[in-house]
């Protein structure tokens, strides 16, 4: 028998997948067994302070049941980015046979169990329920604060995030931000302070690389990975790939103004890195969103030097508000997306950016952070020329 909590994506990938498995989410716990000794995955959404969780033995993760049939597998975390190195790594290594899912696409126990390499966007969530399951070569991408509710802080998020070091072993490897060069682990480590250090320790020609922050380190991670198995910097297929919708993705008006759709930035880092290349410029910011109580402050800290106004959106615009009064900075009230485009336009033009980065989710207010994107890029482009 296979318990499985909750009954989305991955749990229904398993009980297709596995004989004699049984789905719970919080509507059977009246149902459930607390003494029952079976294995019970635990699906990732589903926090460790849940009740079925807290009154459950043998806990494990998807990873963990199919960890016996996985082929080489390489698995990538971070705060930001996984998704598109996820991607990038499946985009320059398909031709060697690999396929990716995990946290983006195909749940695990649906990918095929012949296939040569599994490319796996692995959430801390996954890993927080993960007892013996590691990959053979771990990207981690940096780690800043996210997901402070569902861990409790940013410590345990943290730990989840470096928890595969733990279990690696020797002849596996792991590319991993500077910061954690000292953590013990049997694996060999690879470490980064940025870009630039991507490059030189493993012979790469940025010239080459058709990608500017923040989607650079994801490529060169992607680049990395396939050097280290395949001894190949593919610079061809790794310039092919297009980067997805609502990821810093730039779009003009019918006035030629230059507007930025980065809906995808549901975090402090993301919209950090985000701003980067715009830092020279005049930038009329969307803030706002469930922030998901993490710490604001590196973000205003980043805001403060630069030519920025912030316009507040969300459930979260009031601490927004505040948070710029205590850095000095130009702000606008405006609750909602629709107030926020129209009080940007009337001050935008060519030497400055409208941006969406809203380092926040989308669900107080939209159904995902694509729905969010689309809304914003329909709002701009019905802009009046007047």
């Amino acid at each position: 028998m296979i318990r499985v909590l909750g009954k989305g994506l991955t749990a229904q990938a398993i009980k297709e997948e596995f004989e004699d498995v049984i789905l719970y989410d919080d509507s059977d716990f009246n149902q459930y067994d607390k003494q029952s000794e079976d294995i019970t995955v635990v699906s990732p959404g589903i926090p460790p302070f849940n009740e079925m969780v807290l009154n459950s033995n043998n806990i494990i993760s998807d990873y963990d049941l199919l960890y016996n049939e996985m082929p080489f597998s390489i698995w990538i975390s971070g705060t930001n980015g996984k998704t598109t190195t996820t991607q990038m790594c499946q985009h320059i290594l398909k031709d060697k046979g690999s396929l990716c899912g995990g946290n983006i696409g195909t749940p695990i126990s649906k990918l095929n169990k012949d296939s040569k390499i599994w490319i796996l966007e692995t959430s801390s969530f996954t890993f927080h329920y993960t007892q013996h399951a590691k990959p053979n070569l771990y990207l981690l991408l940096p780690i800043s604060d996210d997901h402070v509710s569902w861990h409790g802080n940013f410590q345990e998020y943290e730990k989840a995030k470096l928890k595969p070091l733990s279990m690696m072993e020797e002849g596996e490897i792991a590319i991993i931000p500077e910061k954690y060069k000292d953590i013990k682990t049997l694996c060999h480590l690879i470490t980064y302070k940025d870009s630039d250090d991507l490059c030189e320790k493993f012979n790469i020609d940025k010239t080459k690389v058709n990608f500017k922050e923040p989607f650079l380190l994801d490529a060169l991670l992607a680049l990395a990975a396939k050097k280290i198995i395949f001894d190949e910097v593919d610079y061809i297929n790794i310039n092919t790939y297009k980067v997805d919708e609502h990821k810093v993705e730039e779009f003009k008006d019918k006035k030629n103004r230059v507007w930025i759709d980065d809906s995808k930035a549901t975090n402090v880092d993301a919209t950090i890195n985000a701003l980067v290349p715009y830092i020279e410029k005049k930038i009329h910011l969307i803030l706002g969103g469930d922030d998901k109580g993490a710490n604001l402050i590196p973000l205003f800290e980043y805001l403060k030097d630069l030519n920025v106004e912030i316009y507040t959106i969300g459930s979260n615009f009031e601490r927004l508000n505040e948070l710029s009064k205590k850095f000095s900075l130009n702000f606008h009230e405006c609750k909602t997306l629709n107030i926020a485009v129209e009080k940007i336009s009337q001050k935008l033009d060519s030497k400055g950016v409208g941006m969406l980065s809203p380092a926040a989710a989308s669900l107080d207010q939209f159904s995902s952070y694509k729905q969010r994107g689309k809304e914003f890029k329909k709002l701009v482009y019905d802009l009046s020329l007047l």
